[in-house]
């Protein structure tokens, strides 16, 4: 069964703690560089938005397709795609054909780097203190989804 991190961006604050624990718990520093999930932060008329991105743990993963050396595999224990670091020579294949941007290179490896979902135990999930990131299974996120709709579309009626 796939599991997935799922973003509500309606709670999220633009706090960063993600890429922190992301970054601490990968490489032991807390370099938002570093992290697996960035928070892409932009204003709009004044309004300010924030929302994090990270590796959508895709079902047919463009990425793996793309990728030259077959570093890019699908985990068998926790089933997220992850990268070999060893067969990763950094053409950035994976990279340009991410389409939700899951992918970004370490500049100091000079290698792909991506979610692999903490071994199964997100650690951006466990320390989001917004609740905005939550670790789910994949075939329950259209269901969230649509309830969430169903919810608001109630609320306006109030």
């Amino acid at each position: 069964m796939n599991y997935q991190i799922m973003i509500d961006i309606n709670k999220c604050s633009g706090c960063g703690i993600c890429e922190l624990v992301c970054s601490l718990h990968n490489n032991r520093e807390c370099n938002p560089e570093k992290s697996k999930i960035r928070v892409v932060r932009y204003e709009d008329d004044g309004t300010y938005s924030c929302v994090p991105v990270v590796c959508q743990q895709c079902e047919k993963p463009a990425c793996k397709e793309a990728c030259v050396t077959k570093a890019i595999y699908r985990d068998p224990g926790t089933n997220a795609v992850v990268i070999n670091k060893q067969n990763c020579f950094g053409c950035k294949y994976c990279f340009m054909v991410c389409p939700f941007g899951g992918i970004s290179i370490d500049r100091d490896r000079r290698v792909a780097s991506k979610c692999d979902l903490c071994g199964g135990e997100p650690r951006c999930v466990e320390f989001c203190p917004k609740d905005a990131l939550r670790y789910v299974r994949s075939d329950k996120i259209d269901i969230t989804k649509r309830r969430a709709g169903v919810d608001r579309y109630v609320e306006e009626l109030k």
